[in-house]
């Protein structure tokens, strides 16, 4: 698939990187080189990714949460300036570094590389959704939101507004796909959050729990965002549905209110992750 070079070749560095190892990559055919092959194919990624149990981390900041959070990396693929950068984040990582050149990395990703390095990471095991919402006051769940920009903006806002976790539904984006790692911030490394399994099914399951479900939705008989902060419930689930069409009909029948961001000048309605922005600064616990 990729044109070959000379020789591909696998020895201890110099620098004494002990317990890493780094690979100078000459080939691009070379074993353990395919988690990084053509990333830019976001419908391959969104299969291979989650059923091959991993996720790509982009940049320095990233991987260094991704390690912070206890993921555990398979490897490291960079250009060799790099390198001293990268060193302090995996001294305990006992995997291969691969080095390479700038075009060379560029024929492999199908991208240019201008964020220093990539990782290939073990994904965590999914909680289960009492796990992942115990003790949580601000939930949001993700109905089929399927833009990879809008979850990570979502979970970025969910990380700096104060909410607790995300649930996202069965034909939701992946959080762990690489651009919505790279638009959060790496906050999906840190934000609890898990699949459901059964949607709307699921929604009774977060009644049982003691949430009151809040859908984000156009509707006669929405209640301002505004009017319902004032006196939000203890315990709020915040739905918000997807990018064209909003929340689904079935969804928006399990919620216990529907909420409305009051808007302007004509305009009906923010980008959905705008909206979780404003909603989540006007339900932060105070």
């Amino acid at each position: 698939m990729f044109p070959k070079a000379a020789s591909f070749r696998c020895q201890r560095n110099q620098r004494k990187l002990d317990p890493m190892y780094v690979v100078p990559v000459t080939d691009l055919g070379a074993e353990g080189l395919s988690d990084y092959s053509g990333l830019t194919d976001v419908a391959l990624r969104r299969v291979s990714e989650p059923a091959g149990g991993l996720y790509i981390a982009e940049s320095s900041k990233v991987i260094a949460r991704a390690l912070r959070a206890g993921h555990r990396p398979r490897s490291v693929l960079l250009q060799e300036k790099w390198l001293a950068e990268i060193e302090p984040l995996v001294a305990d990582y006992d995997g291969p570094i691969y080095v390479a050149e700038s075009e060379l990395l560029e024929q492999l990703t199908g991208y240019h590389m201008h964020r220093g390095a990539l990782a290939s990471i073990h994904r965590p095991p999914m909680k289960s959704v009492a796990e992942t919402v115990a003790g949580a006051r601000r939930i949001v769940v993700l109905e089929d939101i399927v833009d990879h920009t809008n979850v990570g903006a979502i979970f970025r806002s969910v990380a700096g507004l104060g909410a607790d976790a995300v649930l996202i539904t069965p034909r939701c984006a992946d959080p762990l796909y690489r651009r919505s790692v790279r638009v959060s911030m790496g906050t999906v490394l840190q934000v609890p959050w898990t699949r459901l399994s059964d949607w709307p099914a699921g929604a009774t399951e977060l009644k049982d729990l003691g949430f009151h479900l809040a859908a984000l939705a156009l509707d006669d008989r929405a209640v301002d965002l505004d009017v319902f902060a004032v006196d939000a419930p203890e315990r709020v689930a915040l739905l918000l549905g997807t990018e064209g069409d909003g929340l689904s009909p079935a969804t928006l029948s399990h919620a216990d209110t529907t909420v409305t961001i009051p808007m302007m000048h004509g305009v009906d309605s923010l980008n959905v992750a705008s909206a979780s922005a404003v909603a989540l600064y006007a339900l932060r616990a105070r």
